[in-house]
């Protein structure tokens, strides 16, 4: 019998429903999802509108290539664009946030005919050869991915950043709107702001990473939203779809295409569409951002007073908790004692990424399970 390619760590959970915030498995327990399968679930798990959405689309027709009119690509641009705040700029569609990223970088080449990257400290950019190469993980850099030219800079630090752009072969920079993997770090908006000057100074495309903290997670529908900045380049994907694989490009205006430049087999189709279209309405209507923000700062307000914690990072519904010690076995205690799912961000950063509409109540479930388990009154 065929067996799976045995490359991740599983838990000893099967899920057979999902609703909202909470997950169930083939046993009945009840789970709180306090990670989104990694920052997919925005809108919350089985939405009545978004599975209507999807049911309708698939009576009528699910997928046909990108060589026909599909007016659902052009509502669901619409409505991303005015959400965002990015109207005038373009959408490229793709299936997932590394695609993005490589398509995006692909773009940045084609515009100045130049292939050096740069690229920062503890950055994930997805798994693909390009963006891989830029991911800030040798271990996961196949030799093939390795003849990429990229330079690896640190944070917040814009001299440097000038020296390596001076020397004007650099195609672009990308960096992450907020740090998934890395440690749900964040750089300064200041450095955001010097950054998008010096990309504009030396003719380098600014590619902005929001696969993670995109789709109002942040609070603002764009994490770098928070730098009042406006890249070249935003690669989406994760809560693009609730679930459904999806993946886009923003690209400037002043950025112009040609047949051929760009394709994708199943980016765009129709299934795709209507997922993304629902999550839109959703976000919109049941004003997920404000709720995101809100959410977040509770939690960090409640999390501050917590004594044992490092660090707290991260905005709106993106949040990192820093200890001093690994927090596997905090994790674990937290998923088999009192069933909640969470993620990590290295061995010492617990990372949540609940759905967008969690409430004040779900949250104060979270931090009564967190004090329990650290023994705290």
């Amino acid at each position: 019998m065929m067996q799976l390619f045995d490359v991740y760590p599983l838990f000893d959970i099967e899920l057979v429903k999902a609703q909202g915030i909470y997950l169930w498995d083939e046993k009945g327990q009840k789970y709180l999802d306090l990670y989104g399968g990694h920052a997919v679930i925005s809108i919350g798990h089985s939405h009545p509108h978004y599975v209507r959405k999807i049911k309708e689309q698939l009576d009528k027709i699910a997928f046909f290539s990108n060589s026909i009119q599909n007016s659902l690509q052009k509502e669901l641009a619409q409505k991303l664009g005015q959400l965002s705040g990015y109207e005038d700029y373009q959408l490229f569609f793709c299936n997932s946030g590394a695609e993005a990223n490589e398509n995006a970088l692909k773009l940045a080449s084609f515009y100045n005919q130049r292939k050096k990257i740069v690229a920062f400290d503890r950055s994930f950019h997805g798994r693909t050869s390009a963006a891989v190469a830029v991911t800030d993980n040798p271990k996961i850099i196949a030799p093939i991915n390795a003849s990429h030219e990229v330079i690896k800079l640190p944070f917040d630090e814009p001299d440097l950043l000038e020296e390596t752009l001076n020397e004007g072969d650099v195609s672009s920079v990308i960096i992450e709107g907020i740090q998934g993997v890395g440690g749900v770090y964040a750089a300064s908006a200041e450095f955001m702001q010097s950054l998008s000057l010096l990309c504009k100074k030396y003719d380098t495309l600014l590619i902005l990473d929001e696969i993670q903290s995109g789709y109002g997670r942040s609070g603002k529908f764009f994490a770098h939203q928070y730098a009042a900045i406006q890249p070249d380049l935003i690669t989406v994907a994760k809560g693009m779809g609730n679930g459904f694989p999806m993946g886009g490009v923003l690209i400037h205006p002043g950025l112009k295409p040609w047949h051929g430049m760009l394709g994708t087999t199943f980016g765009g189709n129709h299934l795709g569409c209507a997922a993304g279209i629902a999550v839109l309405d959703i976000i919109k209507e049941e004003n997920l951002m404000q709720n995101a923000l809100n959410t977040g700062n509770y939690l960090k307000e409640k999390l501050s007073e917590i004594q044992p914690i490092k660090a707290l990072r991260g905005a709106g519904l993106m949040l990192g908790i820093e200890f001093d010690f690994e927090v596997k076995e905090i994790r674990k205690q937290l998923l088999m004692d009192y069933f909640i799912f969470t993620g990590a961000s290295g061995n010492h950063v617990i990372r949540l990424l609940p759905p967008l509409g969690m409430t004040l109540e779900e949250a104060d479930i979270f931090i009564v399970a967190l004090k329990s388990v650290l023994k705290i009154n």
